[in-house]
C-alpha cells in the first residue's frame, strides 16, 4: 500500500528514482540547505517501495505538465485540458499544489508575449525597471531584449541585474501598474529573488558575439571584479565539451596531466570521453591508470585543479587560440 510522504520526503524519493547522473544535474541548481536537506532525508531512507516511487514520479510528471498547460494558456487553460484529462478533483489538486509557485511568478504575461513587441515597450523604461522585468523572463528572451539596446545600455542593465537582490511585492507591483497600460492581465506577485551573477551568465551565454563582447569591455573598464565574476561562471570545467577537437588538443597541450587526472575525478562520463578522444590511445591509458591509483581526493582538490584548467582555457581563448560555441545557435562568442 502506498504511503503518504511529506514534500522533503518526496523530493529525495524523486532523486533516487531519477538516478545518480540525473540527480546530480538537478542537485547542483539548489541552495546549499536545501542540498543538506536532502542529502539527509535520502541518506536515512532504507527502502522505497516500487509502488510509492513510481506514485511519486507520477506525482511529479502531472506537475510538469500542468505548469506547461499555465505557461501556453494560464490557470484556467491548465484547470481545463487537467479536467478533461484526469477528472475534476485530481485537476483541483494539482492545480492546488500548484497554487504557491504560481504566485511566485510575476509577469506571466510577459513570457508569453512576442520579443519584438515587448522590446519596444521597454525601451523607454528606465534601465533598472528593464533589469527587473529581464530577471523575470527566460534566459534566451532577456538576451534577445537585451541585444535590442545600444551597448552603453546593455552593459547598464547588465551591471544592474549581477547586484540586484531580493525585490518587494511593492516594487514589483508599481512596476506592473506602468507595464499594464501597455501589456494588461499581468499576475500579481509576491517577494521572489531576481538578478544575480548567475542571472546575467545566462542571458549572455544566449547572446550575439557583438553584443557579449561590448558588454564586457564596458564591464571591464567600470567594475573589473564584477566582469571577472561573470567571466569565471561563463565558462565550468564541464563546458570543455563545448570545444572542437582542434580547440581541446590545443587545451591539452598545456595542461599539466597531473590536474587533469584530479579534474576529471570529479567530472562526469561525456567530459572524460571528450578527453580521451582527443588523446593518443597510450596517453589516455596512462591517465586511466594515472585516476584508478589515485584513490580518494578531496573536492577542493578536483575544484582548484578544474579551475587552472578553466583558467589556461581562458587565456588561449583570449589570444584568440580557440572558441567556444555557446547557446542556442550556431554563433561563435567571446
Amino acid at each position: 500500500m502506498a504511503q503518504e510522504f511529506s514534500g522533503l520526503q518526496k523530493a529525495a524519493i524523486l532523486l533516487i528514482s531519477l538516478g545518480s547522473e540525473r540527480s546530480a544535474n538537478v542537485i547542483k541548481h539548489l541552495a546549499e540547505q536545501e542540498i543538506e536537506q536532502l542529502t539527509l532525508e535520502m541518506a536515512n531512507m532504507k527502502s522505497i517501495s516500487e509502488e510509492n516511487s513510481s506514485k511519486i514520479l507520477n506525482e511529479f510528471l502531472q506537475m510538469c505538465i500542468a505548469n506547461s498547460y499555465i505557461s501556453q494558456g494560464g490557470v484556467d487553460f491548465a484547470r481545463e485540458v487537467l479536467e478533461k484529462a484526469l477528472g475534476e478533483q485530481r485537476a483541483f489538486d494539482i492545480i492546488s499544489r500548484l497554487s504557491t509557485s504560481l504566485k511566485m511568478r510575476p509577469f506571466d504575461l510577459l513570457r508569453r508575449s512576442d520579443p519584438k513587441q515587448l522590446s519596444s515597450i521597454i525601451q523607454t523604461e528606465h534601465p533598472q525597471t528593464v533589469a527587473l522585468i529581464m530577471t523575470h523572463l527566460p534566459a534566451e528572451k532577456s538576451a534577445t531584449l537585451l541585444m535590442g539596446f545600444p551597448v552603453e545600455a546593455q552593459a547598464d542593465i547588465t551591471k544592474r541585474i549581477a547586484v540586484m537582490g531580493r525585490t518587494s511585492p511593492e516594487v514589483l507591483k508599481e512596476i506592473e501598474k506602468v507595464i499594464e497600460g501597455k501589456i494588461t492581465n499581468i499576475a500579481p506577485a509576491d517577494y521572489t529573488s531576481s538578478g544575480g551573477i548567475q542571472s546575467v551568465v545566462d542571458m549572455l551565454n544566449r547572446a550575439d558575439q557583438s553584443t557579449l563582447k561590448g558588454i564586457m569591455d564596458i564591464l571591464e573598464g567600470e567594475d573589473p571584479d564584477l566582469a571577472e565574476q561573470i567571466k569565471n561562471q561563463m565558462f565550468v570545467f564541464e563546458d570543455i565539451v563545448l570545444l572542437d577537437d582542434r580547440s581541446t588538443q590545443l587545451v591539452l597541450r598545456e595542461v599539466d596531466s597531473k590536474d587533469l587526472s584530479i579534474a576529471l575525478k570529479g567530472s562526469d562520463d561525456e567530459v572524460t570521453t571528450k578527453i580521451m578522444s582527443n588523446m593518443s590511445a597510450r596517453a589516455s591509458q596512462m591517465l586511466k591508470e594515472d585516476m584508478q591509483f589515485m584513490g580518494p581526493i578531496r573536492l577542493r582538490e578536483v575544484e582548484e585543479a578544474q579551475q587552472r584548467i578553466i583558467k589556461i582555457i581562458r587565456k588561449l581563448e583570449g589570444v584568440g587560440a580557440i572558441v567556444i560555441a555557446r547557446g542556442g545557435s550556431d554563433e561563435i562568442i567571446f
